[in-house]
């Protein structure tokens, strides 16, 4: 830890969910904070990587004992919870070994002493309580990523359930899908005023519309200070109430 602080640190905003939450509620599982720490890549870099690096796997100091089935027969085995990301991924200049949220030091509940954060993807990928990088030639097929924490996404079409030209796949759980919410909404004289905020992986909004009432979607506002990978908040003035 102290060469990792050592090191010249960055800050990221980053806001995240877990991948447990419904389709179209949050659900109270999603937070958004300032995180410090060391971009991944830099570590990456100065340690050094093999030739035949393919994959990068996260095991944090969590472990129990979980089912795992090997040629129909099923076993207990002691699993570390553990996670990847391609090497590719790794050394973009996003993904951060944190220590620090919101300048004080990680919580245990937060990851102390130092966690993963991938910025545009569920919670289950920001590996918490890190102990382990391995740099392998493999895909990992550890347990929370191969059999659990598993999705399917359309590909084509247009990725609704009727379209014969989607088609789906399975895959593991990465980047977070498109969500919005309202905070709160008050009245204000004789109109709605709406507060609310958007989480995805990360790709640029050209905008946020309201519908009041079932009425015509009107364009709100976006907070300027929004930033990349936060969360989007978003106001709406208009409508009247009833």
């Amino acid at each position: 830890m102290a060469d990792l602080k050592a090191k010249k640190s960055t800050d990221l905003v980053n806001g995240y969910e877990c991948s447990g939450n419904s389709g179209r509620f949050f659900q109270g599982l999603s937070s958004s904070g300032r995180f410090t720490g060391v971009p991944l890549s830099h570590v990456l870099k100065q340690v050094g990587i093999g030739a035949k690096a393919r994959e990068v796997v996260f095991l944090g100091t969590d472990r129990g004992k979980e089912d795992v089935v090997f040629r129909e027969n099923t076993y207990k085995l002691e699993q570390q919870f553990g996670r990847s990301i391609t090497l590719e991924h790794a050394m973009k200049p996003e993904p951060l070994l944190a220590y620090a949220l919101n300048g004080r030091p990680l919580t245990r509940d937060q990851g102390f002493p130092v966690r993963l954060i991938v910025p545009g993807w569920y919670g289950v990928a920001n590996v918490k309580w890190v102990s382990e990088i391995h740099l392998q030639e493999d895909r990992y097929l550890g347990n929370f990523q191969a059999r659990w924490y598993r999705t399917l996404r359309g590909v084509g079409g247009t990725g609704e359930d009727a379209d014969p030209g989607t088609q789906w796949v399975e895959t593991e759980v990465t980047h977070m899908q498109l969500k919005s919410v309202i905070a709160r909404v008050r009245k204000n004289s004789d109109k709605y005023q709406v507060f609310g905020f958007v989480l995805n992986d990360g790709t640029p909004l050209k905008s946020v519309e309201v519908s009041v009432d079932g009425g015509p979607w009107q364009a709100a506002a976006l907070d300027k200070s929004n930033m990349r990978y936060a969360w989007k908040l978003f106001t709406f003035d208009g409508g009247h109430a009833r």
